[in-house]
């Protein structure tokens, strides 16, 4: 194995790695940018030799030549649940994958201090690009400021592309539908919805899928429950008003799994039985949905899938240029909460 000498304090260099490979110096370049054009044998051997002396690229020669830090900034809203987590991840191989690294920056509001702050620290590292994980619409409104200075790819669910700037995210409105439709074939007539706070995105869409399976089932949709927030408690709490109504629903849509599950504990309390008296569907599939009593059926969302295409959107070529979002599908998984109504 070769080894550098304890006096040599001077970093391998690329003449150093192409002089025992026994390549040109223009190989090693080409395996450094261009590695399909260079033969797999010749691309191994290569990329051992830089192993073994411990050569690094020079990131600031790569920027003075190509103008590119080989750095994408991230930016994540901080109240947000596994889901962005999972997006971030996402991100971050990809990025690697194409040999770009990541900045993270949490924003816990869209405030243009924060705003302009957040800016500011990517421009000063010379980022290549940003992508912005949000799901409300003050952190959207503030990151197509930031498109007209650098390019930028929203991960969202209820914005349209723009100049400078692309739109991914998961189609919110299909898994609500696909829900909605799921409690309908099953025979329920009675569709309610507890819905997620109406300043995020998702709640809205998935709002307007519930709506849609139901215009198109030609049903009408019973009132609908905002809970206000996402957690298993404000389900309990959306719960109860349901109970108030006096004739139950068939079926409950909740916005989320959390939601789900505190539904569930609720109509236990009353001596209610999930899916015997009545029908759940949640949305997420999160970690323990498989777990809940009973398994909830739910709208498993592909957040790793939504990252890389957002990714992918600011390292294409027609970045800028794509009139529609890419909205990536979520599937529908079938457990024990919903089961054919009884007639």
């Amino acid at each position: 194995m070769a080894r550098r000498s304890r006096l040599q304090v001077r970093p391998p260099s690329m003449v150093d790695v192409a002089k025992q490979a026994g390549v040109s110096h223009q190989t090693v370049s080409r395996v450094l940018n261009a590695p399909e054009t260079v033969s797999p044998d010749t691309r191994r051997r290569v990329e051992r030799v830089m192993r073994e002396l411990g050569y690094r690229r020079n990131s600031q020669a790569r920027a003075l030549k190509t103008r590119s830090t080989g750095l994408i900034g991230v930016i994540s809203q901080g109240d947000t649940d596994f889901g962005p987590a999972r997006m971030t991840l996402a991100i971050e191989e990809a990025a690697r994958e194409r040999g770009y690294a990541t900045a993270l920056t949490v924003v816990r509001d869209a405030s243009a201090d924060t705003v302009e702050k957040t800016l500011d620290f990517f421009l000063s590292h010379g980022i290549d690009g940003i992508v912005v994980i949000t799901p409300v619409p003050a952190l959207a409104e503030a990151a197509k400021q930031l498109s007209k200075k650098t390019p930028v790819v929203i991960v969202t669910s209820g914005l349209w592309p723009a100049d400078n700037m692309d739109v991914a995210g998961i189609d919110q409105e299909l898994g609500a539908r696909r829900a909605t439709a799921h409690l309908i074939e099953a025979g329920h007539r009675s569709v309610a919805h507890i819905a997620g706070p109406m300043d995020w995105f998702d709640a809205r869409g998935r709002v307007v899928g519930w709506r849609q399976a139901l215009a198109v089932a030609e049903l009408s949709a019973p009132p609908m429950v905002e809970a206000g927030g996402w957690t298993a408690e404000s389900g309990y709490r959306a719960a109860q008003q349901i109970m108030s109504w006096g004739q139950l629903p068939d079926a409950v849509f909740a916005a989320n799994d959390f939601l789900a599950l505190g539904l569930i504990r609720a109509l236990e309390e009353r001596g209610l039985r999930v899916p015997a008296d009545i029908s759940v569907v949640g949305f997420d599939d999160v970690d323990a949905a498989g777990y809940f009593s009973p398994p909830l059926t739910t709208v498993r969302q592909p957040f790793e899938d939504a990252g890389r295409a957002a990714l992918e959107l600011l390292l294409d070529e027609s970045h800028g240029l794509t009139q529609v979002p890419n909205f990536i599908a979520p599937e529908l998984v079938e457990r024990g909460s919903v089961r054919p109504a009884q007639r």
